[in-house]
């Protein structure tokens, strides 16, 4: 059971899914780093040249798509080719192929 326990006129109560009070949900955003320059990754065009220094190179197959592939693993990082549709599940997938090169923080 996940939530947030609310107290409000005298009474607790869980609310699910961590809806807030005021019946808004409670969403933390999430931002990729680049661990070593500490800068926040804003644009896929950053993101490229980190990802080019770190030896990836990027597929142009398909345009609706940015995909990058490191040669000598079988590994693939498939990002949607709209910046704003850049979720979480992105950057943790960069992270995890990139360990020492990337982070996720809360913003």
């Amino acid at each position: 059971m996940s939530g947030v326990w609310v107290f409000k006129n005298g009474v607790v109560r869980l609310v699910e899914n961590g809806a807030a009070a005021g019946g808004e949900a409670v969403r933390r955003r999430k931002a990729l780093v680049h661990t070593p320059s500490g800068q926040v990754v804003r644009s896929y065009a950053e993101l490229e040249s980190e990802l080019r220094a770190l030896g990836w190179e990027r597929y142009y197959e398909d345009p609706t798509l940015y995909q990058f592939h490191k040669r000598g693993c079988l590994d693939l990082i498939s990002l949607p080719a709209d910046f704003a549709r850049f979720s979480s599940v992105h950057m943790y997938d960069i992270v995890i192929k990139n360990r020492e090169a990337f982070r996720v923080v809360d913003i």
